[in-house]
């Protein structure tokens, strides 16, 4: 395991261009100084932001993109140099294809918003959490050149002894120089160049960066000292945190959150627990140990808090079908030493996740070939999902042609002009390069634009084509939903026009002191039939055509009316009721006690005309009569029963 990454300890500088350009006259930068908290949000000029580093000196100056802060290549070697020795740095976004801050940050859980200080506070926190690539423009090796610090001058009595004081301090200061290095145990390489008297040049190759050299750069009387880092071959791109190893993360969340490690060869590591909510501390105690390739849980379902921790290392997320059981936890558990049983099932989630992957990772173990890297082959494989073969051809780099050096006489004892000679055609061939990669990217960016018009228009035609869709769509829905609405109401019409025809003629027939009924029909005279002797019949009668007084009733169904419909329809008040079928006994009654008429039906001639009917009417004043001579009958039999009655009451009460 590694010591904990030294930006989660001290200042990171976050900074996004607020206003203006770098390649302007007067930029602006939205900075965010951060330490685990927000130190300070300002916006300030380059000139200040400068300042602020060289003041402050952070372990971390975190940006999106380096192009914010240098216009071109030469710009930002430049700029490189001028950092103090302890500041790195970091684009947060990738390295030579950098993804968009926004999506970083939403995979890493980090804050974010467009507004350039929101985009500064994002790097400077992406940056804390070990994300990104440190840029690099020189190796980790310094040259420490002595030189004259002024001519020796032409001519003069005294100018060969101001040559040998001049060679001699150069000369001297170089012994003192490699003295110092020798000291400290540090080793380098020397070349001179010796001149009358002493040295005129002597070039240090010491394979350690410019801080841990003890040698700064000075410049006054007969010498001067230049301690320079050397410089690479091109821009490098390294990732923030390096030589942690791969792990395989277990974690129980709750009140007490637990966090188990083992590697990849299923060795338990390291085992941590604590009554914490703060997802942070979990992140910070598992950077601080390793680099989750797999972050497990022990139930089916992944917690909230381990997939938030698995976005946060982007690592493969693992949970078993169905939730651990506790005997079997105990058991894959059985070697290991643990606290609690929130550390046991930490450390069974990762161990299970393990076993999983076990024979995958024997695999890529046995199929690796030994110039690359296992690890590298596994994120791979297991991280993004390629197969090993697929794996290994991404990784085998095709060797570079040798640079090809402008011949150099072979007998030029001289390392200066060797070296010029070698820097001219690493030059020549760099700026080749260079307008060769400028003229693709012109080419590209053409090809953009021209792809992006297109398919902005595509987008445009794509949209309107389905408004145009939808409207049609909705019309047409519409059109049916009237049409039929339409039939609907011209059958209703239909039907309204025929009912009026019949009521009209039926109206007529009630109302025979008109002058327009015909004489054919003044023997006829409307009939309101009722399907039944019941309430809820007569009402429907009654909000359909109407039931009034001396109206001439038919029920169709005479059977099984009591005392309630009796009454109901003796309310009525009808001229008669016709009836089909036979009254209880109850209705019987009631309707004779209410002088209502009753006829039969099969003693009339009748014609139904839908819901209403006609019959003649001296068929129906015929059914009258022969009620009223039942009616006086039935009358004075009641009498007669009533006079007997009493006579045998009286009768009965005057016996002694």
């Amino acid at each position: 395991m590694t010591e904990r990454p030294v930006e989660l300890r001290t200042e990171i500088f976050g900074v996004d261009v607020h206003s203006g350009d770098i390649r302007g006259e007067s930029p602006t930068f939205a900075l965010v100084r951060f330490n685990g908290d927000i130190i300070e949000r300002d916006t300030v000029s380059a000139r200040k932001l400068f300042r602020l580093i060289d003041d402050h000196r952070p372990a971390i100056l975190a940006v999106d993109n380096i192009y914010e802060l240098a216009s071109d290549r030469d710009d930002l070697i430049a700029f490189l140099r001028q950092l103090p020795d302890e500041t790195r740095f970091v684009q947060v976004t990738g390295d030579q294809r950098p993804e968009p801050l926004s999506r970083v940050a939403h995979r890493h859980d980090v804050p974010y918003d467009s507004s350039p200080m929101g985009e500064a506070e994002a790097s400077a926190q992406l940056a804390a959490a070990g994300i990104g690539s440190v840029v690099r423009a020189f190796e980790d090796a310094t040259e420490i050149r002595v030189t004259r610090g002024r001519s020796p001058g032409k001519g003069g009595s005294s100018e060969d002894r101001f040559t040998r004081r001049i060679h001699g301090s150069v000369r001297r200061r170089a012994r003192e120089i490699s003295d110092l290095l020798d000291d400290r145990g540090i080793a380098f390489e020397r070349e001179v160049t010796e001149k009358y008297g002493g040295w005129s040049r002597a070039v240090f190759t010491v394979d350690e960066a410019p801080a841990d050299v003890p040698i700064s750069s000075e410049r006054g009387g007969d010498i001067r000292v230049e301690v320079e880092p050397i410089r690479s071959e091109g821009i490098r791109f390294e990732p923030l945190t390096q030589g942690r190893d791969d792990v395989i993360v277990g974690i129980d969340p709750g009140t007490n959150t637990a966090v188990g490690l083992v590697d990849l060869s299923g060795s338990a590591l390291d085992m941590w627990s604590s009554r914490t909510n703060d997802l942070s501390d979990v992140v910070e105690w598992i950077i601080e140990r390793g680099r989750p390739l797999i972050v497990a849980g022990d139930v089916a379902s992944m917690p909230t808090t381990v997939e938030q921790v698995r976005r946060s290392f982007d690592a493969v997320g693992w949970t078993p079908a169905v939730d651990l059981p506790v005997d079997e936890k105990l058991h894959r558990c059985r070697e290991i030493d643990v606290a609690n049983d929130h550390e046991r099932d930490a450390m069974a989630a990762a161990l299970f996740a393990y076993d999983d992957y076990a024979d995958q990772l024997n695999r890529i173990k046995d199929k690796t070939p030994p110039m690359l890297e296992t690890g590298a082959i596994t994120r791979l494989v297991i991280g993004e999902g390629l197969s090993i073969e697929a794996a290994i051809e991404q990784l085998v780099e095709q060797p570079e042609p040798e640079p090809t050096a402008e011949p150099t006489p072979q007998n030029d004892p001289n390392p200066e002009r060797r070296r010029i000679a070698t820097l001219e055609t690493q030059t020549s061939r760099q700026s080749e390069h260079i307008a060769s990669l400028k003229e693709e990217l012109a080419e590209r960016d053409t090809r953009i634009e021209e792809l992006e018009r297109k398919l902005t228009e595509a987008r445009s035609e794509q949209r309107r084509a389905v408004r145009r869709e939808r409207e049609v769509t909705r019309l047409q829905r519409e059109k049916n939903r009237l049409e039929r609405t339409i039939d609907d109401l011209e059958e209703t019409v239909v039907a309204l026009e025929t009912k009026i025809e019949r009521m009209k003629t039926l109206w007529r027939l009630d109302h025979s002191n008109f002058a327009d009924v015909e004489e054919r029909q003044s023997d006829l005279v409307p009939v309101k039939p009722i399907d039944k002797f019941t309430i809820e019949a007569m009402d429907r009668a009654d909000a359909s055509y109407g039931l009034a007084p001396d109206d001439v009733i038919y029920l169709r169904d005479a059977s099984g009316a009591g005392e309630a419909a009796a009454k109901h329809l003796a309310m009525l008040d009808p001229r008669i009721v016709l009836k089909s079928g036979r009254f209880s006994d109850v209705a019987e009654r009631i309707l004779f006690e209410h002088d209502v008429p009753v006829g039969s039906i099969d003693e009339v001639a009748m014609q139904e005309v839908d819901e209403l009917a006609v019959a003649r009417e001296s068929d129906v004043e015929a059914e009258l009569s022969r009620w009223r001579e039942y009616a006086a009958d039935r009358r004075l039999e009641d009498k007669r029963r009533l006079v007997d009655e009493l006579i045998d009451e009286h009768r009965s009460g005057g016996r002694p």
